[in-house]
């Protein structure tokens, strides 16, 4: 008898776990109230990386002269970049919807779920009906949703969070960014180029990444020409007039400053989408990160599992809820998952890329593991060279007996397509010789990697030998 699996939400946790478990035939309800694709698809991923590969054309028109290309005349016309970003999403929207159209065993639900208990979903329907639906077991895939500071001011006209500024028909002539995440340094990095004079106010720089790169991506943004201002914390926002002002105050220093601005983003955070959903009444515990979920991502009711990020787990990243969504219709369906959940590529699109897959340096001190580190630098590389983007580092870190890869951090060009070599080597547990035994072609970024697995053992041949002690 084919199990039935009701699924709360359908971004990318929520339809790739209703796709897995109608390949495994499964008789799948795949329940939306919004639009198909999730935050990921229609608010954040797509969006903003439509926005970034123009805000990366724009760098590059800057620039055109380095390159000895004569370009006058150009601009940026809002409506039609945001028509573009539309029209992006909508092919996208349409494609998963054919797909899962596709599966007889997927029945799509237009409506808001709760829970009635742990067998039984509710369904208030879009079109104004109700129904019950029975399953064998629920996953929850409800996802998160931008959250507000308790700054004072958050809530005048102007102050945004991140699905508003991407409603914008115009690029706003100065733009306050709060937050040093991953979330506000992409827009300050990709509103800088479109057009935007950017200030960003960051308490830390990528506090997750490995404290090396945020301290060395620093200097970058300020380059780059955002007005960067670090260590601090926005205290309050009022409005004079027409524009937006930030009184912000210093963490380690008595020292307040104030800045000006048409707009101003949070970017401080999403928060797991848990209203409505009756929880409590079913049973299911929360946290304040999420739904608290095993190591299976089942939660405290047996049966009904909560994936990507509305769960406790607190990664945020669109590829691990899918990844989540599969391990767990696998196991409902009695296999045994293939899938590494916990070491996965983390990406920032900020125009030196930003990337990293593994532990940090203080994880691993943490951890009490020993390890050792190479490093390359993209100054040494052709092909980043011949990009004219010289700029950056690749990071290796490696057990010192065994040299098993444990981490790998980029910054720097195309850092996010880079990072899958080290992805895929810390995921099998490979060590450096899987990549050094390896031929990379030449010119390619991917020589950068090569060099710096080399030098673990002092192999690297582009970095100048260290001097021997006598």
């Amino acid at each position: 008898m084919s199990k039935r699996i009701a699924i709360i939400g359908a971004g990318p946790g929520g339809y790739v776990a209703a796709i897995r478990a109608a390949q495994l035939n499964a008789d799948v309800y795949l329940i939306e109230k919004g639009e198909i694709g999730g935050t990921c698809l229609n608010r954040g991923c797509i969006p903003t990386k439509t926005y970034f590969s123009i805000a990366k054309m724009m760098s590059s028109l800057k620039r055109a002269n380095e390159f000895g290309i004569q370009v006058d005349g150009y601009k940026l016309d809002g409506k039609i970049l945001k028509e573009r970003k539309q029209t992006i999403v909508n092919t996208l929207v349409t494609g998963i919807e054919k797909l899962i159209s596709s599966y007889r065993n997927i029945e799509f639900i237009a409506g808001t779920a709760a829970l009635k208990d742990k067998n039984t979903v509710t369904v208030q329907l879009n079109d104004g009906g109700k129904r019950e639906i029975e399953a064998d077991n629920i996953i929850i895939a409800t996802g998160s949703y931008p959250q507000m500071t308790e700054t004072k001011g958050v809530d005048l006209e102007g102050v945004i969070t991140s699905d508003e500024l991407l409603e914008l028909d115009h690029i706003p002539e100065t733009l306050i960014v709060v937050g040093g995440g991953v979330i506000g340094l992409e827009f300050a990095s990709i509103y800088k180029e479109l057009g935007s004079h950017v200030i960003l106010l960051a308490s830390r720089i990528l506090k997750d990444s490995d404290k090396e790169i945020g301290k060395r991506l620093t200097p970058m943004l300020k380059k780059q020409g955002i007005e960067t201002y670090v260590d601090i914390r926005a205290k309050e926002i009022t409005r004079e007039g027409h524009k937006l002002k930030v009184l912000a105050r210093y963490k380690e220093k008595d020292e307040e400053i104030e800045v000006w601005g048409d707009y101003v983003l949070i970017a401080s955070g999403r928060g797991p989408v848990t209203e409505g959903l009756n929880l409590e009444g079913v049973g299911i515990e929360t946290s304040q990160k999420g739904i608290l979920v095993n190591d299976d991502f089942e939660t405290t009711v047996p049966g009904i599992y909560a994936i990507g990020d509305v769960n406790s787990k607190g990664i945020q990243l669109a590829h691990v809820a899918s990844a989540q969504g599969e391990y767990v219709v696998e196991k409902i369906m009695g296999h045994k998952p293939d899938i590494v959940l916990y070491h996965f590529p983390s990406c920032v699109f900020t125009m030196n890329e930003v990337a990293q897959a593994g532990f940090t340096e203080d994880q691993l001190k943490e951890k009490g593991i020993e390890y050792k580190v190479s490093k390359f630098m993209f100054s040494a590389n052709g092909k980043a060279l011949s990009l004219g983007e010289p700029e950056g580092i690749v990071k290796i870190l490696a057990g010192k007996d065994d040299d098993k890869i444990l981490g790998i951090h980029i910054l720097g060009p195309h850092a996010n397509d880079l990072i899958h070599e080290g992805a895929l080597a810390i995921a099998n547990q490979l060590d450096a010789a899987a990549i050094t035994r390896t031929i990379h072609a030449h010119p390619t970024l991917s020589e950068a990697v090569h060099e710096a697995a080399l030098g673990l053992n002092d192999g690297a041949i582009h970095i100048t030998p260290k001097r021997k002690r006598n």
